[in-house]
């Protein structure tokens, strides 16, 4: 019986670390700017005006993610988006930016799935149902957490406060029946 007990507290032990702890490294590349995360304080004018307009755009929520490159007069749109206007319409809005000599939209619009949709409502509301959680991150017009669903795969991306807020979104989304998997691409905000 012993013996039973200490293979059992060893096993579970040996799980809880990848339940609770997930990997601090998001598997995609972030090699983008997203326009919900406030830029350093020598950033570009220009890269500030992409960055405001983006923001801006009336149907750009917390079910999308869209990032941008600014090379010169070159900005590249990243990321994937619920709704074919929202991908027309950040290219257009950028377009028509002062310096913006070309623009690249290589933002994906997710297929349509009513499944999908309810896996989207579900991780919302166990995300911004969560106590502190809510509060904290869901009163702002784009909340800095994004929720990205694709044939019911979920990918979190955004910034949060610490590790501890980023523990219990990852731990809230993975419970969500009819998640196929979750990626948890969050980032710790960066301290000034």
């Amino acid at each position: 019986q012993q013996m039973k007990n200490t293979l059992r507290t060893l096993a579970v032990g040996t799980l809880i670390p990848f339940i609770v702890f997930p990997t601090n490294s998001p598997a995609k590349d972030k090699h983008h700017d997203d326009p919900y995360v406030q830029g350093p304080d020598g950033e570009s004018g220009l890269v500030r005006e992409v960055r405001h307009r983006l923001v801006m755009l009336p149907y750009y929520g917390v079910f999308d993610d869209i990032g941008f490159n600014v090379n010169g007069g070159t900005v590249t749109l990243v990321g994937q988006v619920r709704q074919p206007v929202l991908k027309a319409d950040a290219e257009t809005t950028v377009r028509k930016i002062e310096g913006v000599t070309n623009v690249v939209n290589n933002l994906e619009v997710l297929p349509l799935s009513p499944q999908d949709d309810r896996v989207r409502r579900d991780v919302y509301r166990a995300v911004f149902g969560a106590p502190g959680i809510g509060d904290r991150y869901g009163f702002s017009a784009v909340p800095s957490i994004h929720i990205i669903v694709k044939n019911g795969n979920v990918r979190l991306e955004g910034v949060v406060a610490n590790e501890f807020d980023r523990n219990i979104i990852n731990i809230k989304a993975r419970g969500v029946p009819g998640a196929f998997s979750v990626e948890n691409g969050l980032q710790i905000e960066a301290k000034k």
